[in-house]
């Protein structure tokens, strides 16, 4: 592997991960949105990651079957969440129904909290890795130098 091919690796996690995050973000700042453009309340979005290589096609032809084992993350695609709405009674809410009913998403702050902590986790290691490697290349080319 070869530092390009690592640091293409890293990227592909923290574009992913970043990517997590905004839709947790998302969720959490929607947490009591009960209209939307789309009519009815917000729905919780996930994501769902995908592996993608790291090579062109040339550049996997011509790797070995070592390296074509190397893959990075993307996101697949976005998901609404099908969770029932959750039900509270306000029957002063410009929402409610004619029983007084508000449907609010049905968002839980700890589990999207605890994603939140993994994505971040996440995050860090992919940050640090790519400053392992750049601190390796920096290394690799003071060798040279030092003759």
């Amino acid at each position: 592997m070869d530092f390009m091919t690592a640091l293409d690796v890293a990227a592909s996690g923290l574009t992913a991960k970043r990517t997590q995050l905004n839709i947790i973000s998302s969720n959490l700042a929607n947490i009591n949105t009960t209209r939307t453009a789309e009519g009815g309340p917000y729905r919780r979005k996930t994501v769902v990651f995908q592996t993608t290589g790291t090579r062109s096609p040339f550049d996997s032809a011509m790797m070995d079957a070592m390296e074509r084992e190397l893959k990075g993350v993307k996101i697949s695609h976005i998901t609404k969440d099908n969770r029932p709405f959750k039900i509270v009674n306000d029957p002063g809410h410009p929402d409610a129904d004619e029983f007084g009913n508000v449907r609010f998403p049905d968002i839980n702050v700890v589990e999207e909290m605890a994603h939140m902590i993994t994505a971040m986790r996440s995050y860090e290691a992919n940050a640090a890795s790519v400053e392992s490697i750049k601190s390796m290349f920096s290394k690799a080319l003071q060798i040279g130098q030092s003759v």
